[in-house]
C-alpha cells in the first residue's frame, strides 16, 4: 500500500459526505467519496485504499453487501471499515457487522473530534501492518535468493543462534548426576 493510500468515505446522502469530508480534513489523508456500494466497490478494487467509512444502509448494494464482498478477497481483507448509521444499531445490524471484523461501528450525527480519532488510529495501524507485511516478503525473497545462490542465510559470524539454556534452572556446564 502505497504511503498516500486514500480514504474512502461512502453515504447516499451528499450532505453526509460532505460532512465527513470535513470532519476528516485536518488529518490532510486523500480522500475520495462515492455515493453507492457498486461505486464503492470499483473503488476498493482499483487499489490504493487504506480505510474505509460505510454507510450501512444505501439503495441496491448495503454497506453490510460492501463488507461481505471485500471480506472474501485477499487484496481487500485487512482493510479497515468503520461502519456508519442513522438508524441506531440493533443487535442484529451489530452482530453481523462485527462477524465481518468491522472495526467500528459509529451512530450519525457524528462527533467530528472522535471521528478523526478513530480514523487516525486504524489509518496508521492498516499502513504499519502493510509495511510489516512489504518487509516479510522482501525478507522472504532475499533468503530465497541466497539459498538457492548456494550462499549461506546467515552469513555473519555475529549472526549465529545463541546456545540454548536448559529450563530446568541448571547451568550447562554442570555436571547432571
Amino acid at each position: 500500500m502505497p504511503s498516500q493510500a486514500k480514504i474512502l468515505i461512502v453515504d447516499d446522502h451528499k450532505d453526509t459526505l460532505y460532512a465527513l469530508e470535513s470532519a476528516l480534513a485536518p488529518l490532510g489523508h486523500q480522500i475520495c467519496r462515492a455515493t453507492t456500494g457498486d461505486e464503492a466497490l470499483k473503488q476498493v478494487l482499483r487499489g490504493q485504499v487504506g480505510l474505509l467509512l460505510l454507510d450501512v444502509r444505501m439503495p441496491g448494494v448495503s454497506g453490510l453487501d460492501v463488507v461481505r464482498y471485500m471480506r472474501r478477497l485477499e487484496q481487500t481483507q485487512h482493510i479497515p471499515v468503520i461502519l456508519l448509521t442513522g438508524f441506531g444499531a440493533d443487535q442484529e445490524l451489530t452482530s453481523a457487522a462485527f462477524g465481518l471484523g468491522v472495526a467500528d461501528l459509529v451512530m450519525k450525527p457524528i462527533d467530528p473530534w472522535a471521528l478523526r480519532t478513530k480514523v487516525r488510529f486504524l489509518y496508521d495501524a492498516h499502513r504499519r501492518h502493510r509495511a510489516l507485511e512489504e518487509e516479510v516478503r522482501e525478507l522472504r525473497a532475499l533468503v530465497k535468493d541466497q539459498a538457492d545462490t548456494g550462499e549461506p542465510v546467515l552469513s555473519h559470524p555475529e549472526a549465529r543462534v545463541p546456545p540454548q539454556r536448559d529450563i530446568s534452572g541448571a547451568h550447562p556446564a554442570q555436571d547432571r548426576t
